[in-house]
């Protein structure tokens, strides 16, 4: 790999050893992947995937403390995924025990030392950091050192940004030492598509599972996605925004896309077109029946696959502040029908601590209140992870959810049934 002089004397100690070790390990991880160069990173903040406590994760507080005690902090403030508790979020005495004593014992340390390294905010906690209430929205062409798949796939999707799907500790590496490795999504060539998905479907199709068929298609590769404008417009306005982030979470984790294009919509396929298409892409066609296979073949992984659920989550990427506010209308309005007065399923909204705050200021938050929705902050992904909440019959709309732990998948008109109406 080709550096600078600059960074040449990094990597031989001219910034002491922890940042010589930083550099060795950046340059090592691009040239695992075929990367001709390091380049800047641009963007006025980082994010970071590493956001829990985790008891095990003991070299990852050592190496903290090592960038610490070197007065190494991040180039950039940055925001962070998710907590991983929440007291307002239903759970047992003994899951309590196991989150506290065995899983996230190392959380308020953890915390400490973001803080010293450069946390933007003690609000900075959320997947979706993109969001104008949090504040870390990046630039067309800005530079990124992300690892959050979901953040990932939305900045360079929808923002134009460019950033590879780095792993934890790497987002960090690459902020503190202001480069990153030039290969994959950095590069034009990397952002060019291998697939040409046609949307063929007869009704607007459910964000999270297109993005899940297409995820699980085309795996790594970028698609080019052409039809969907019947569906969703051609505006980037808050509406496309907020179905294009369920659908891209979907699609990084049912595969491994970190970027798409939707033709006429997403800032890269407006200005190029299908000059992005590769001449050998191949095609994929989705239809309602393409769509209902997709959806019949997710395994059902409870004990009891007849469970009523015990707990219901949405938010898995954090909801918006217009999710929140539909999702009100939608769940009185289910009420209504059912003649229940609170929800029958106990349901937990999440969402960023900065949209949660706006919600705070509108009618909409005593609505939902006295729907019996509880709204959260939390990472449903964290929460499941728990042993015995993994035994528990969750469940979501949310494909992230889904892939990642036990939770149960509906469409959101189905999970509205169920927690608005249950057996009914």
């Amino acid at each position: 790999m080709k550096l600078t002089e600059e960074q040449k004397s990094i990597l031989e100690g001219s910034k002491g050893e922890t940042l010589a070790k930083v550099m060795e390990s950046l340059v090592r991880y691009g040239e695992l992947f075929g990367a001709d160069e390091m380049v800047p990173v641009s963007s006025k903040y980082n994010h970071l995937v590493t956001s829990f406590g985790l008891k095990a994760l003991g070299p990852v507080y050592e190496l903290m403390d090592k960038l610490i005690e070197a007065g190494a902090p991040s180039g950039q403030k940055f925001t962070v995924d998710p907590k991983p508790l929440d007291k307002n979020v239903p759970s047992n005495f003994a899951q309590d025990v196991v989150f506290k004593l065995f899983m996230y014992s190392r959380q308020r340390d953890y915390e400490e030392q973001l803080r010293q390294l450069g946390l933007l905010s003690d609000s900075s906690f959320t997947c979706t950091c993109y969001m104008d209430e949090v504040g870390n929205k990046p630039g067309y062409g800005d530079v990124l050192s992300w690892a959050e798949s979901s953040a990932i796939v939305y900045a360079n999707s929808v923002l134009g940004a460019r950033c590879n799907r780095n792993s934890g500790i790497i987002d960090l590496m690459g902020s503190v030492i202001g480069y990153v490795p030039r290969f994959g999504l950095l590069t034009d060539e990397g952002r060019k598509a291998d697939w040409i998905v046609e949307i063929w479907t007869e009704k607007k199709p459910e964000a999270q599972l297109l993005g899940s068929a297409i995820g699980m298609k085309v795996m790594e590769d970028v698609p080019y996605v052409r039809g969907l404008d019947k569906w969703i417009g051609n505006e980037l306005d808050d509406e496309a925004c907020t179905y294009l982030k369920d659908f891209g979470a979907a699609t990084a984790s049912n595969g491994a896309v970190g970027l798409y294009h939707v033709e006429g919509l997403t800032p890269e396929a407006v200005r190029y077109g299908e000059d992005l298409i590769k001449p050998d892409a191949k095609v994929y066609v989705i239809d309602d029946a393409e769509l209902e296979r997709v959806y019949r073949e997710y395994p059902v992984i409870w004990k009891n696959k007849d469970a009523s659920p015990k707990l219901c989550f949405m938010g898995c990427p954090h909801m918006s502040l217009q999710q929140l506010k539909d999702w009100t209308d939608k769940v009185e309005a289910g009420l209504a029908k059912s003649g229940e007065k609170k929800v029958v399923v106990p349901t937990v909204f999440t969402a960023a601590p900065g949209v949660l705050e706006e919600f705070a200021k509108t009618p909409y938050a005593e609505r939902l209140k006295a729907t019996g929705v509880i709204t959260s902050y939390i990472c449903p992904l964290m929460y499941m992870n728990n042993p015995l909440s993994e035994k528990m019959p969750v469940i979501t709309s949310s494909n992230k959810l889904r892939t990642y732990t036990s939770a149960r998948y509906y469409t959101d008109d189905e999970i509205l049934d169920q927690i608005t109406k249950g057996g009914k």
